[in-house]
């Protein structure tokens, strides 16, 4: 990124002003990236903790396989997912609050004895289904967040603070320049009015 600056003193100032904004922030916006790396470890741990389990839940309950085709699937069903939203080094992401479950009346006589097991069975592999997917969404905003994080870091630290210094150097060595310049026509100006008083005074 090419930084536009003329070489004068107002353009000093203010790429003076730039660099010390972006030297300011980098500090702060490093540490976001690391607190948003280690809640994204966090959030990555815990959607694989939760998919384990319902993995873990699901292979236990293997040999009912059979029997869950005559389970009478319209007994259970989500009516709600309450979730939240919090904020974590300014990113806002979904937490689960609660999963409410609509369950249909049956007989206990006329059912399967397994029924109940059943319903069960299901109202905890839903949550934990839930409870996974929430976690991956947390991962994926978090991650987002990191990624345009880090880019930032790069770009202060990498494209950004170093073409103001050069800049800044480039306008400074100029600005010297020019006053060397300038004082050395002021000398030969001097010495040559000198010599013209001196050849005044010698006639």
């Amino acid at each position: 990124m090419a930084i536009k600056f003329q070489y004068n003193k107002t353009s000093l100032g203010d790429l003076g002003k730039q660099l010390k904004m972006r030297q300011k922030a980098l500090p702060t916006i490093k540490s976001k990236e690391s607190a948003l790396r280690s809640e994204v470890k966090r959030a990555k741990d815990s959607a694989a903790a939760y998919r384990s389990q319902l993995d873990s839940l699901i292979a236990s309950y293997d040999y009912m396989k059979v029997l869950w085709g005559e389970f009478d699937c319209t007994l259970l069903r989500i009516s709600d997912v309450e979730l939240s939203t919090q904020k974590i080094a300014g990113v806002r992401i979904p937490q689960l609050k609660e999963v409410r479950f609509e369950q249909k009346p049956f007989d206990l006589f006329c059912t399967p004895a397994w029924y109940s097991d059943g319903v069960e069975l299901l109202k905890r592999l839903a949550k934990l289904g839930i409870e996974f997917e929430v976690y991956n969404r947390q991962m994926e905003l978090l991650d987002y967040a990191r990624r345009k994080t880090t880019q930032k870091v790069n770009l202060y630290e990498k494209v950004q603070i170093p073409g103001y210094e050069d800049a800044i150097r480039k306008i400074k060595r100029f600005m010297e320049d020019e006053e060397n310049l300038s004082k050395s026509a002021q000398k030969i100006v001097k010495t040559r009015q000198q010599a013209a008083a001196r050849e005044g005074n010698a006639q």
